[in-house]
C-alpha cells in the first residue's frame, strides 16, 4: 500500500505543525432566523484542521494545511484565504472531477435547538483523500502532524488514510488527534473507530461529552483509562475547564512503539502553579485548569482554537498548566468574535495572562476586544 517508508521525515524540519483535513466554504447568514427565511449569506471558510493551521500561523508558528479541494472557484477561495493567514498551502491537491464542499448555517448558537446546518459535502474532493493520493513527504515534514476524527467519517478511504498516518513507524512526527465527534457524520457508521485512532496518537483532545456520546465512557479518569497509550490526553470539560493526563512529550520525529510515540518512562511534566496530582498511568501527572468566564459572541471554532493554543504552548516547551491556559485564551479570542477565526492575542499579552496567580486567573472575564495588545491584564476584567 502506498505510504511513507521508514525514515522519510526530513532531518531538519522547516514546519512546526502540518494539519490534514477537509476545509469548506461557509455561508454565514445576514440575519438571525431559519435558513428558510434568511435572505442572503456572507462567505467564509470552515474546517477544523485548517482553523488550527490558521490560528497557529497567526500566533507566529510555521503551519501547513494539506487537503483536497475541487478545481473550482470555491477551491480557489479556500486556498487563497487560508494562505492569507500565513499558512503553507503548497501541498493542497486539486480534484478535477469532485467539487469543493460547502455548507450553510444559521446565526443561532450551535448549542440551541434552533441552530441549523446544511452540509453539501457528500462526494467532495476531500472525501476522496486516500493513502494513494496524499503527499506523505509533506505530511511527515513537520514537528507535529495534527489530525481529526472528522476526516475519518468522510469515507472509507479517508478512514484508511488516518489509520496509515497514525500507524507506528520510525520517523513519524508527533501525532496530535482531536476526536471531534460529529454525530451527523456517523449516521449508519461506527464512531467507536475514533477510539482506535485516538489510542494510536501521541496527543489527544477529547470532550468529556463526546467521549460519553461516542464511546459510552464518562469522566476524565475513565477516558484516560480507555486511552492508556497517548503521552498526553486533554479532556475538555466545557465551562468546568480541562483536565490533562500527561507524561513527557516532545514534538518531533518519534520512534516506533506500541503507542506510536516515544515518551520518557516515568517522566513528569512540570506544572508550576497548577492543580496537579499523581495520575492514572505510569509517570502521569494530572492537571486541571479552570475555564475562563467569557462573554460569548458565537460558539463556533472554540475547540479548534483551544487545540491551537495548546499546541502553540507545547511547541514552546511550556508547562502543562500554561499549555491549557493558552488553549483557553485562544478559545476566548474566537468566542468573542462572530466567526471561526480571529487574530489571537499578542504572545506577550497572552503570556502575561497565563502567568497570573490562580485567584487572578479565576477573576478574569473576557469580552469582545480583549485581545487588543495595549490592554494590561487588569483591563480585561469586567464586574
Amino acid at each position: 500500500m502506498p505510504g511513507p517508508a521508514a525514515g522519510t521525515a526530513h532531518a531538519a524540519t522547516t514546519t512546526d505543525v502540518v494539519c490534514l483535513g477537509e476545509s469548506m466554504v461557509t455561508f454565514l447568514p445576514s440575519q438571525p432566523g431559519r435558513l428558510a427565511d434568511v435572505p442572503s449569506f456572507g462567505r467564509g471558510i470552515g474546517g477544523a484542521e485548517s482553523n488550527v493551521a490558521c490560528a497557529l500561523a497567526a500566533a507566529g508558528h510555521r503551519a501547513a494545511w494539506v487537503g483536497r479541494v475541487g478545481a473550482d472557484g470555491f477551491g480557489d477561495h479556500l486556498v487563497e484565504t487560508i494562505a492569507s493567514y500565513g499558512v503553507d498551502t503548497s501541498a493542497v491537491r486539486r480534484d478535477p472531477v469532485r467539487p469543493t464542499g460547502i455548507y450553510f448555517r444559521t446565526a443561532t448558537d450551535r448549542g440551541t435547538e434552533t441552530h441549523e446546518v446544511a452540509y453539501y459535502r457528500a462526494g467532495s474532493a476531500a472525501s476522496a483523500m486516500s493513502p494513494a493520493n496524499v503527499p506523505y513527504e509533506e505530511l511527515f515534514a513537520g514537528r507535529i502532524l495534527h489530525l481529526s476524527g472528522i476526516t475519518a467519517a468522510l469515507s472509507a478511504d479517508c478512514l484508511e488514510l488516518l489509520r496509515e498516518l497514525t500507524a507506528a513507524r520510525p520517523g513519524r512526527p508527533m501525532v496530535s488527534f482531536d476526536v471531534n465527534h460529529r454525530p451527523h457524520l456517523w449516521r449508519g457508521g461506527d464512531a467507536s473507530v475514533l477510539l482506535e485512532l485516538a489510542r494510536r496518537a501521541d496527543l489527544v483532545f477529547v470532550g468529556e461529552d463526546e467521549a460519553e456520546e461516542a464511546w459510552g465512557i464518562a469522566g476524565p479518569e475513565a477516558i484516560r483509562a480507555a486511552l492508556p497509550e497517548p503521552s498526553v490526553v486533554v479532556v475538555k470539560q466545557g465551562s468546568a475547564g480541562a483536565t490533562v493526563f500527561a507524561s513527557e512529550l516532545r514534538p518531533g520525529p518519534r520512534s516506533s512503539h506500541a503507542g506510536g510515540a516515544e515518551s520518557a518512562a516515568g517522566a513528569r511534566s512540570p506544572n508550576a502553579g497548577g492543580a496537579e496530582s499523581a495520575g492514572a498511568g505510569s509517570g502521569d501527572t494530572v492537571t486541571h485548569v479552570p475555564a475562563l468566564r467569557v462573554d460569548v459572541v458565537a460558539a463556533v471554532g472554540a475547540g479548534d482554537a483551544f487545540a491551537a493554543g495548546f499546541l502553540s504552548a507545547t511547541l514552546r516547551g511550556l508547562p502543562v498548566r500554561d499549555r491549557v491556559r493558552h488553549g483557553h485564551l485562544m478559545a476566548a479570542a474566537v468566542l468573542t468574535v462572530p466567526g471561526d477565526l480571529t487574530e489571537p492575542p499578542a504572545r506577550e499579552h497572552a503570556d502575561r495572562l497565563v502567568a497570573l496567580g490562580d485567584d487572578a486567573w479565576g477573576t478574569l472575564r473576557l469580552g469582545p476586544g480583549w485581545t487588543a495588545a495595549d490592554r494590561a491584564p487588569e483591563e480585561v476584567r469586567t464586574p
